[in-house]
């Protein structure tokens, strides 16, 4: 259980809670970008800005939602946060005309806004930069899930290499990446910038107005679905999101542009109060939270072998292994957490 105020929240030593900071540090880019094949691994060394940018990010944004002792939700809204600073601030892929080879970079584009690829970037980031890893994390950490890993110095530390990788991104995406593959020179208005930041400020917000909800086990009354459930159709609703990319990728889409992104509007609100309804039920359980990760992680690594045919055979095998890794580190995770509620079921009820 979570503590009642504040005050009470420990305060953390200087290494106890380091190989959690470290955990979340490397998921979460290794989740969203290396097992999905977003990095390849020809070009892993930008793995270490990924670190910077993402997995600090996340860090920030689940020692917010620890500090604050909200709930998922708000660990939502500031995924979401992340994301546009990402799209609209860092590399600014959602506001600049698309470069990567054989993209429509017209389609869903206007108001200066790549609205498909922005929305499918929104649920991309928020879900397996910031929430799958952080989950992953606590499993793998349950006596300290519901505290915060940094003191203050952590905190500002964070911060700042958080900023530095913000810069290194801008500068290699925008001014090293983009020019070599042809795009031309682009400077996003200022209004565009203003926009973004307004919106990270709004959702900042609304995580703090929102931190009594999101919390787990709330309704008596009510069992969770099973385990294998729960992973099947977070599977599945994950492996349907990539379909929001591939209209982006093709060459003549025939669907109007408000079709995909209504579909996609629609489903994002269903699996969000899909998956509040199971893990309100006072059932919800650490097993139910590894399938929902695993579920998820499981599409993110399928989805990308649509698009593998230009890869190189080093990119495909590489990508295989990892994938298999992952695989194999979730069963023993399975496993552990298995043994962990076998020996004590109370212990997996917690907020």
């Amino acid at each position: 259980m979570q503590p009642n105020s504040t005050s009470e929240l420990p305060v953390p030593s200087a290494t106890r809670f380091r190989a959690p900071i470290w955990s979340l540090l490397i998921l979460a880019p290794v989740i969203s970008e290396v097992l999905s094949g977003s990095t390849r691994i020809s070009f892993l060394f930008v793995l270490i800005p990924e670190i910077m940018v993402w997995g600090c990010g996340a860090l920030l944004c689940r020692e917010l939602v620890r500090r604050w002792q909200a709930g998922a939700t708000s660990l939502l809204m500031l995924g979401l946060a992340l994301s546009i600073a990402e799209e609209f601030i860092i590399q600014q892929t959602s506001i600049a005309p698309l470069p990567f080879p054989g993209v429509n970079a017209n389609y869903a584009r206007f108001w200066g806004v790549n609205w498909l690829y922005f929305l499918f970037m929104l649920g991309y980031e928020s879900v397996w930069v910031v929430l799958v890893p952080t989950q992953v994390t606590e499993l793998l950490f349950p006596d300290s899930r519901n505290q915060p890993w940094l003191r203050k110095r952590g905190l500002i530390a964070t911060y700042v290499v958080f900023l530095v990788g913000c810069r290194i991104a801008w500068y290699g995406w925008t001014q090293q990446a983009r020019p070599r593959l042809g795009a031309a020179p682009y400077h996003p208005p200022m209004m565009a910038i203003l926009l973004g930041l307004l919106a990270i400020a709004i959702l900042i917000s609304m995580a703090w107005l929102l931190r009594s909800h999101g919390h787990s086990g709330q309704v008596d009354s009510r069992q969770p679905a099973s385990p294998w459930l729960i992973g099947l159709k977070a599977f599945i609703f994950g492996l349907a999101w990539w379909a929001l990319m591939t209209l982006v990728f093709a060459p003549h889409p025939e669907l109007p542009v408000w079709i995909p992104l209504t579909a996609g509007l629609v489903w994002a609100a269903m699996a969000f109060a899909l998956v509040r309804c199971w893990s309100s039920a006072r059932g919800w359980g650490d097993l139910h939270r590894w399938s929902l990760s695993f579920g998820a992680t499981l599409s993110c690594m399928s989805a990308a072998y649509i698009s593998t045919a230009g890869w190189s055979q080093l990119d495909l095998i590489g990508k295989i292994i990892l994938n298999l890794m992952a695989v194999v580190g979730f069963v023993l995770l399975a496993r552990r957490v298995w043994r962990r509620e076998s020996a004590d079921p109370k212990l997996h009820v917690c907020h």
